[in-house]
């Protein structure tokens, strides 16, 4: 019973302090958001990743540093409480979601796969100029550039794209895909993924998670438009052929990848407005009051030194112990 216990409240914790995470982050970005509209699109696509992954990193250090030393510090092996029908539920809920998400990224990284191999059967290699990946040009009804994969990535490239693009439109559409690769977006992809999946029952990260999708392809654009303003122009060109080319109702295969015009085009007019303001006032990146590009590293370390501070705590152990019994008890 004292394995069995410990494990139930280690998994009702971790969905306890998970929920209450998310909310503080949803409700975080909820005043946050207007006062990045005046940052870069990559910053605020590191901020909204930092908060995203925030809230599964703050509740597994918790559980590791706290509960678990304050259960088997404190605990005694012949306890008498008993894991109750409340307690198993939430358990049993947080254990779903744990491997759901786990799953859920494993199945991403599959069908990525799938979908590469299946495509490599129909692909032919080509040699592109400013792309030190491998690429390849395949036949394919949906308008496909892509960057596929997360750390053996490929660019594939339908071929409507090579014959309908000139040459300046594709050295542009390559350099936003160069975009994504240099900020490692697919990777990005993957642990939003499973950090969405942890609360099933929740929509707290989704308005994130799209907010984030939709910058990460601005974050793109900027960086191909930082050369100059006819890149700019270019790939704002390209946006709005490639989006011409997309059938009406058509859904193409989404693996974890860095498409430059997804089965979703609504965002591409403000994309291609971006992009001519760009091109206009020749200012690539807005101003910033601080650098904020390396958040994510820095949210990950912050979290490590707190959680190493924590260990250890006598006086917070028993503290944590003792709350842990009267959960304990009120779910009895």
């Amino acid at each position: 019973m004292y394995k069995l216990l410990g494990i139930c409240l280690a998994l009702a914790s971790f969905f306890a302090v998970n929920v209450l995470a998310s909310f503080a982050i949803s409700l975080g970005w909820r005043s946050l958001e207007s006062v990045t509209r005046s940052w870069s699109a990559r910053a605020r696509a590191e901020l909204l990743f930092a908060l995203r992954i925030g809230g599964p990193l703050v509740s597994v250090m918790l559980v590791s540093v706290l509960f678990v030393p304050a259960y088997i510090g404190y605990e005694p092996h012949a306890t008498s409480e008993v894991v109750s029908k409340k307690l198993a539920g939430l358990a049993m809920l947080s254990g779903v979601g744990v491997a759901f998400a786990g799953w859920r990224s494993l199945r991403s990284w599959s069908a990525t796969a799938k979908l590469k191999r299946s495509w490599a059967t129909l692909a032919r290699e080509i040699k592109l100029p400013n792309i030190n990946i491998p690429t390849f040009q395949i036949p394919h009804s949906f308008p496909i550039i892509a960057v596929v994969g997360t750390f053996r990535p490929r660019l594939f490239i339908a071929d409507q794209v090579l014959r309908s693009l000139n040459q300046d439109e594709l050295a542009a559409a390559i350099a936003h895909e160069c975009g994504h690769l240099t900020a490692g977006d697919n990777l990005k992809r993957v642990l939003l993924r499973a950090c969405r999946d942890l609360l099933m029952i929740m929509p707290c990260g989704r308005s994130i998670d799209r907010a984030w999708s939709e910058s990460v392809e601005c974050a793109a654009d900027e960086y191909a438009a930082q050369t100059g303003r006819e890149v700019a122009l270019n790939l704002a060109s390209a946006l709005v052929r490639i989006a011409r080319m997309v059938p009406v109702g058509a859904r193409a295969e989404m693996p974890v990848a860095a498409f430059l015009v997804g089965d979703e085009t609504r965002g591409i007019k403000a994309r291609v407005r971006r992009l001519l303001e760009i091109a206009s006032t020749n200012r690539f990146h807005r101003p910033q009051r601080f650098h904020i590009t390396g958040l994510p590293l820095f949210t990950v370390i912050v979290v490590v030194i707190l959680g190493a501070t924590l260990a250890g705590n006598p006086h917070l152990l028993l503290t944590v112990h003792s709350i842990v019994e009267r959960v304990v008890f009120l779910l009895s």
